[in-house]
């Protein structure tokens, strides 16, 4: 069974720094997809963030230049690097995954199976 553990999360100014890291865990090899989510209470879940097998991201517009997904496959572990943090980045952020080729890693919530608990960022002005 794929599990998926978030950690990192918490408090920080704006403007501050933060490093979320997500676990991946019960699956051979390296899925298709990985990225991260947030929801801000109110809001809709967003993707934030992907990476590719083979490396490539994508990024939503509120965090171009300013968060970094990365991937270490040897410690099966995701990682979101957040810069600049804005009271607006304030939202439960969580890892998902899938491993289906045919799809976009640009995606909506839906379409990835694995998904982690969720770990909360607050961003104070």
């Amino acid at each position: 069974q794929v599990q998926l553990v978030e950690s990192g999360g918490g408090s920080v100014q704006a403007g501050g720094s933060l490093r979320l890291s997500c676990s991946v865990s019960g699956y051979r090899g390296s899925m298709y997809c990985l990225a991260w989510f947030r929801q801000a209470p109110g809001k809709e879940r967003e993707e934030v963030a992907g990476i590719r097998r083979d490396g490539t991201t994508n990024y939503a517009e509120s965090v171009k230049g300013r968060f970094t997904i990365s991937k270490d496959n040897a410690k099966n572990t995701l990682y979101l690097q957040m810069n600049s943090l804005k009271p607006e980045d304030t939202a439960m952020y969580y890892c998902a995954a899938h491993d289906f080729s045919f799809l976009s890693c640009a995606a909506t919530w839906a379409n990835f199976p694995h998904r982690g608990q969720g770990t909360q960022v607050t961003v104070s002005s």
